[in-house]
């Protein structure tokens, strides 16, 4: 009786395994290439509803499943350094490292074929690929200057060879990658263009004395124009202090004529109290300093003033006869 469980199990087993090694799925993403003893038998591809999903095959080694991703693959060139070309002198130019990708994909079912029996897989015939694209690359890259591909001032010029670059590779790629390799190149594309690492830093140096040149141009105009602003300040500020020193004359003169007029006017209303003031302001200024020391009689004519101002009204004294002039 063990022995009999033991058997169904067993078979049972067994059983399971056969059926599990007799499905496949195909799922939308992939191609499977089935094989019966290494010969192709078909190919199901899982685009099309009627073929993906779920299929019987005899287990292996009858036959075998292979699959092949589908979907759109990315192929990174490493950065090389490609030659240009020097139009001028017909010889060989500088060097530029260009960084570059492809787009590609496996084609149709008659292409997964092609793929399998040319490269045997995806991975090889992304080696196949890179190395085909790297020649053309240089080829192609050999027959250009280095302006049509590094140009600051032209950046219509750089778009355009870009363009012309790009159609000449997939000219030269997308027909022999589908005939050999089964493969469609829809897209090539330059990721990046620039100096090799060794010539970098002398190009950095350039740029930084020419931004330094920059700048001392820079720093000179400032400079001029400050120094403009400066003369501009200057002449208008003399302008200023000419008319201001002027209005300052016109002034003083029309205040000096106000005065003399307004002494005139005090002097022929009370002529004896503006000779009295006039004494005094003489005297103010001759005895008035600090220094003079005068030693004088009280019956000089300078204590008279002092002592007997002349009265409101009052005429003037008549001038002195000059002495020894009567009799």
């Amino acid at each position: 009786m063990a022995r009999y469980a033991w058997s169904v199990l067993l078979l049972l087993l067994g059983s399971l395994w056969f059926l599990w090694a007799c499905v496949f799925t195909v799922d939308r993403s992939e191609f499977v290439y089935l094989t019966t003893l290494g010969a192709h038998a078909a190919t199901y591809d899982g685009a099309s509803p009627r073929e993906a999903g779920l299929h019987f095959r005899w287990p292996w080694p009858v036959q075998d499943v292979r699959r092949v991703d589908r979907r759109l693959q990315v192929l990174e060139l490493p950065g090389i350094e490609q030659l240009t070309r020097d139009a001028q002198r017909d010889a060989i130019d500088r060097t530029l490292t260009i960084d570059a990708y492809m787009l590609w994909r496996v084609a149709d079912g008659q292409g997964v074929d092609r793929l399998l029996r040319a490269a045997g897989g995806l991975d090889e015939a992304r080696q196949l690929l890179a190395q085909r694209l790297g020649g053309e690359l240089g080829a192609a890259c050999g027959k250009l200057q280095i302006d049509d591909l590094i140009n600051a001032k032209e950046p219509e010029r750089v778009r355009r060879e870009r363009d012309k670059l790009r159609a000449n590779l997939m000219e030269a790629l997308g027909k022999p990658a589908l005939e050999q390799y089964g493969v469609e190149v829809v897209d090539i594309r330059l990721r990046r263009v620039s100096y090799p690492g060794q010539v970098r830093q002398a190009i950095f140096d350039r740029i930084i004395s020419e931004r330094e040149r920059k700048a001392a141009e820079y720093q000179s105009q400032g400079e001029q124009e400050a120094a403009k602003i400066r003369a501009d300040a200057d002449r208008e500020i003399g302008q200023m202090r000419g008319k201001a020193e002027a209005e300052a004359v016109r002034m003083k003169g029309q205040s000096e004529a106000e005065a003399d007029r307004v002494r005139n006017e005090a002097q022929q209303k009370d002529p004896a109290f503006y000779t009295f003031l006039r004494k005094l302001e003489e005297y103010q200024r001759v005895l008035g300093d600090g220094k003079s020391t005068l030693l004088l009689s009280t019956h000089r004519e300078l204590f008279d003033s002092l002592l007997n101002p002349p009265a409101p009204g009052a005429k003037p004294p008549a001038a002195s006869p000059p002495a020894g002039g009567g009799k």
